[in-house]
Formats: structure tokens, C-alpha cells, sequence
């Protein structure tokens, strides 16, 4: 009966090592499925991730003149480029491909609680404002 027992708990203890996720490398090019906007992920400050901006589906005004952080709630920062701008900036890891911190939007130019998720070729942010939450999906381009 006691073999049986640690035979059973051996085995939980064996399919739950292998049920938890090998961790992934977040960092690379990631496109949020509409197409939208396009981030580079990087390791910042040892474990912590940081993204920035590189590439808009619509890069410029219609006018051709480039879009500005015209939204941010600081008047100093309403100048800098979108292109470019950092969205996530020192993301901690919380467990296994897995992040929480603050993501910025320059749409609104807000500041949200973020969790973050990788999973393969995903990336899943989920943005938050008090209990409001968006969640952006994103595909591993490289």
C-alpha cells in the first residue's frame, strides 16, 4: 500500500515537472495580430524585458509628416517619435515565460499595469486600468 502511494505521488510529481513550461526566450521582432504595430522585445536590467517600436502599419500623418508622442500626458516628451518609443520598459519576471510591470500606449498616451506571456511563436500582453483590461496578441517574427 505504501509503494502504491509513493509510486502515484512520484508519478504526479514527474507529470508535473513536465507539464510546467521550459522557458522561452522573449526577446525578437513580435507583430500584434492586426498588424498595427510592431515591437522588439529585449532583455533589460538581468531578467526584466523592455520593447520598443519598430515598425507601424500607418508610419506617418497624411501629410507624410511622422507621428509624434502627441497623446503623452508629460508636454516635455510630446515630441519624441513614435517610431521608436518605448512601450515596456523593465518588465519582472514572475515564473516561467511569464512578466508583470507597466506597458505605455502612446494612443491615449496612458500608462498600464501589464502581464505579459510567451508561449512559442505568442506573445499575449494583457493591459490594465483598474479592472479594465486589454489583452494584445502578438506572433513572433524573428
Amino acid at each position: 500500500m505504501i509503494r502504491a502511494v509513493i509510486f502515484y505521488v512520484s508519478l504526479f510529481v514527474v507529470a508535473a515537472s513536465l507539464a510546467q513550461a521550459e522557458p522561452v526566450n522573449p526577446e525578437g521582432i513580435w507583430r500584434l495580430t492586426d498588424g498595427k504595430v510592431t515591437v522588439k522585445v529585449v532583455h533589460c536590467n538581468g531578467n526584466n524585458i523592455c520593447a520598443n517600436i519598430v515598425a507601424l502599419a500607418h508610419p506617418v500623418l497624411p501629410d507624410g509628416s511622422p507621428l509624434f508622442d502627441v497623446m503623452n500626458p508629460n508636454h516635455a516628451l510630446r515630441g519624441r517619435h513614435v517610431m521608436g518609443l518605448p512601450v515596456i520598459q523593465g518588465m519582472v519576471p514572475t515564473g516561467n515565460n511569464t512578466w508583470r510591470g507597466q506597458i505605455y500606449n502612446a494612443d491615449d498616451g496612458g500608462t498600464y499595469n501589464a502581464y505579459a506571456t510567451v508561449n512559442g511563436a505568442n506573445l499575449q500582453v494583457k493591459g490594465c486600468w483598474i479592472v479594465f483590461c486589454r489583452d494584445m496578441n502578438f506572433t513572433k517574427l524573428k
